[in-house]
């Protein structure tokens, strides 16, 4: 853990390469202490069935949520939320000025209790950076 999900309107993809949006995400998130590397995930999901707003079809939306075990400070939460969606803004600020773009963030911290996982893939950076 962490997981970042970014959904968004496919009709973005008009105006932006997404595979950039990831790896922005990504490397911002790398950077920050308190979001592991060996946990982190970044995926994106296009939506194509989607209204906004007045259902125009020059409408289109970017929401990224951040899923989180518990533990970490509220100061620590803010601090990682304003990071990435500083990241996320100055990345469409270019398409702020000419299309109809909703952006949001989200942080959600999950029930420790109700989550399973299983991952090896700490012990593959491991033996990577060793070889």
């Amino acid at each position: 853990m962490p997981h970042l999900t970014i959904e968004y309107s496919k009709n973005i993809e008009e105006n932006i390469n997404v595979r950039d949006l990831v790896k922005v995400m990504h490397d911002i998130a790398a950077d920050i202490d308190a979001l592991p590397l060996g946990g982190l995930r970044t995926r994106a999901v296009a939506r194509k069935d989607f209204l906004i707003a007045d259902g125009h079809d020059d409408n289109t939306f970017v929401n990224v949520a951040l899923r989180i075990a518990p533990g970490r400070s509220d100061s620590v939460k803010k601090d990682a939320g304003e990071r990435l969606f500083n990241a996320l803004s100055k990345f469409f600020e270019p398409f702020w000025q000419t299309d109809p773009i909703a952006l949001s963030f989200e942080i959600q911290e999950l029930d420790a209790e109700l989550r399973w996982k299983k991952s090896n893939i700490r012990e593959h950076m491991k033996a990577r950076s060793e070889a």
